[in-house]
Order: structure tokens, then C-alpha cells, then sequence
């Protein structure tokens, strides 16, 4: 008889810092919206829920009022496992994205695996915005570079090991596990390697199926065959490479940050707990089990969310 298979995590991010309202009639702009469908996609089957925070008019913001207000009334409403970004938005100092690490103290949060200039500008192509903030926001990232010195980086995993937060190191790139290995070697990343892959972000690697394996393949044998991972696959093409991460031995992440459609021909997702249940679906289908929140606890080591601090 075989070994039983492991069970898969779905993880919903919400909202993110790239979307902007006037892309969907669906997207989760306000607190009280994101909270919303962050609860909903975990009744939905998400065991973890990545939260990033906005104002009333859909402008990301890191302030730890609004963020706090968001945090706390999912975790009334829900048992998910709640991450946070520190990846903020951009305009947003080093400072402030790390910074509510230590105000939360969350069971996992985004670690960024290096600097990249980290552009979506031809979002705002033929948008018609909804608010005054979004065209500037959009096109203003052709010049900007994502910040995450390794200064940046020590600062960040060695304050989430304090708080007992397990870091989820978002890789952009292939250099990047190089950087993640030499943390490793110098004994600063003490807890276990969750890595989720981000391709297809212009400045980072692209999205393929042979990339995808690729930096699979590599990340094992640079940090260590137990690693776990998991991919965050922009646009229309998120369903088929969370499955293929699925088929890979991976855990899966959708949700509207990641993308606003449901389907490829451009069918936008009412929800993020419609896209949950599209992946779960197509999980089950193939046999897949989904982990429950408490069952993701336990897979990827997290400390329990009766220790945070919201």
C-alpha cells in the first residue's frame, strides 16, 4: 500500500496592493469589504487568508488602525489562518510595511525574497478610473524598484522569528533563492522554508511551465528537499498553474490579488470565495484532499491564532 497523499492548503489573497476599484465591480476596495469576502472564501475552503489593507475609496494603505479593524473582524467571524503582507504597496517605506509584524504578530506573513523593479503600469491602459488616485498609482510603478535590501530582509525574517510568525518568502526571481540560501547559511531563517513563487510579474521571471519547474527543481536543491511551496499565477492563468503547483507536490493560492477573472475568456469573479471554489473543485476532482485551517496549522508549523495579537 502507499504512502497517503498530503493534503492540499488553498490560500485566498484578497485584495492586494495592484488591482485598483475600477478594474471589477467585484473587487474587495473597502475594509469592510475585504473582511467580508476574506470570511467567505474561507466558509468557501480556504484554510489561509493573505490580507493586505485599503481605505474607504480602495487606496492600499499600512496604517495599523484600519488594518487592525480588518484583522479583527475576520478572526470573529472565521478560523482561517490569517496572513499579512509586508510587500505594503508602493510609495510605501521599508518602515512601514515591517512594521506591523511586531503591532499584529500574525501566524505568517509575506517576506520578500529581493529587490526587483516590480512594474504593472499597463494596467492603467484604457481604464476609466473610479477614484483620482488610481491612474498616478498604476503608472507611476514603471519607475519604481521593490526595496528589499538584505538588510531589509535580515531585519524582516529576524523580526517575524521573534513573534513567532512564519515568514512565506515570495520569490520574484531566480537569484533570489540564492538569497534565501544565504540566510539559511548564516542560521538567520530558524523556521521552516515556505517559499510561494511569483512569475510572470513584469521584472520578475516568466510564467511557463518550464520556468515554474524549474524553479521547483532549484529551490530543492539550493535550500533542501523539505521545503514547502506554493505559486501566486497572475491573470487568466491562475487556475491551471495552481493546479500544476498542486500536481507538484505544491499547495495553491488564488484570489483577487492574484487575478479578478474566473475564467480566461475575461469572465470576471464575483468573489474571491468563487474563485476558492473553482480551485477546490477542480482539486477534488483530481482526487486532492483540502486541508482544514487547523490541518494547514499543523502542516506549515504555525504557532495558532489564539497568539496573535488581534
Amino acid at each position: 500500500m502507499g504512502h497517503s497523499q498530503k493534503k492540499v492548503i488553498i490560500s485566498a489573497a484578497i485584495t492586494g496592493a495592484i488591482h485598483t476599484p475600477a478594474m471589477s465591480p467585484y473587487f474587495p476596495a473597502s475594509p469592510e469589504q475585504i473582511a467580508t469576502q476574506a470570511v467567505e472564501a474561507a466558509k468557501a475552503g480556504a484554510a489561509v487568508v493573505h490580507i493586505h489593507a485599503r481605505r474607504e475609496d480602495g487606496m492600499p494603505v499600512g496604517d495599523h488602525e484600519t488594518f487592525g479593524k480588518i484583522l479583527s473582524s475576520i478572526k470573529r467571524q472565521c478560523s482561517a489562518v490569517i496572513g499579512i503582507t509586508t510587500g505594503g504597496a508602493n510609495g510605501m517605506s521599508t518602515e512601514e510595511r515591517f512594521s506591523v509584524i511586531e503591532r499584529f504578530q500574525p501566524e505568517m506573513a509575506s517576506a520578500n525574497g529581493g529587490s526587483m523593479n516590480f512594474c504593472y503600469h499597463k494596467l492603467a491602459k484604457n481604464l476609466t478610473p473610479k477614484y483620482d488616485w488610481e491612474l498616478n498609482y498604476l503608472t507611476r510603478t514603471y519607475d519604481n524598484v521593490f526595496k528589499n535590501t538584505f538588510q531589509d530582509m535580515e531585519y524582516c525574517i529576524r523580526t517575524m522569528n521573534k513573534c513567532g510568525t512564519l515568514p512565506e518568502y515570495e520569490v520574484f526571481d531566480y537569484g533570489q533563492l540564492s538569497n534565501l540560501a544565504f540566510f539559511q547559511k548564516e542560521g538567520v531563517i530558524t523556521q521552516p522554508i515556505y517559499i510561494q513563487f511569483v512569475p510572470g510579474v513584469m521584472g520578475g521571471f516568466p510564467m511557463s511551465n518550464e520556468g515554474m519547474m524549474f524553479m521547483i527543481d532549484q529551490a530543492k536543491k539550493i535550500l533542501g528537499s523539505d521545503i514547502q511551496y506554493s505559486t501566486v499565477a497572475g491573470g487568466r492563468r491562475m487556475f491551471r498553474y495552481a493546479t500544476m503547483m498542486a500536481l507538484n507536490g505544491g499547495n495553491v493560492r488564488v484570489g483577487m490579488e492574484d487575478g479578478l477573472y474566473i475564467k480566461p475568456n475575461g469572465e470576471l469573479a464575483v468573489s474571491n470565495a468563487a474563485q476558492v471554489e473553482k480551485i477546490r473543485r477542480i482539486l477534488e476532482d483530481l482526487d486532492y484532499e483540502i486541508a482544514t485551517p487547523e490541518e494547514a496549522r499543523e502542516m506549515l508549523h504555525l504557532k495558532g491564532g489564539d497568539k496573535v495579537c488581534f
